[in-house]
């Protein structure tokens, strides 16, 4: 098992959210107005979860070419919140033979600060 480098994130911004909004077009009021998202229960506004995945898959393009990845999957556990430091954190788990391809399979972990898991993945990418 091979550890990737982790990937440390600035804090996620309320203006990152907005412009995220803007660029995606998710203009759900959850992730951009805070009136909204406290209505909603949720205590605030939430990030995008396709902004958390997309810093996965940033992630996996700096530790490998990005023409070589085959599978990307992943699997959100808890909200983000404006204010949090993301590291994003990956391993190689073991080589496999895929569709005739000789592959690296793996898993990437989002994380907050405080060890909170945001997102769980897998991976594979061509050898």
């Amino acid at each position: 098992m091979t550890e990737l480098k982790a990937l440390k994130k600035p804090e996620i911004t309320h203006t990152q959210l907005v412009r995220y909004a803007g660029a995606s077009g998710d203009f759900n009021p959850i992730h951009t107005v805070v009136p909204v998202g406290e209505k909603a229960g949720l205590g605030g506004v939430i990030a995008h979860g396709m902004l958390i995945m997309g810093m996965a898959g940033e992630a996996l393009g700096t530790w490998f070419p990005r023409k070589d990845l085959r599978m990307f999957k992943v699997r959100f556990s808890k909200m983000t919140r404006p204010g949090e430091k993301l590291a994003i954190e990956g391993k190689v788990t073991k080589e496999i033979v895929e569709e005739g391809e000789k592959r690296l399979a793996g898993e990437v972990f989002v994380k907050n600060e405080k060890g909170e898991l945001k997102l769980s993945g897998k991976f594979q990418v061509k050898i």
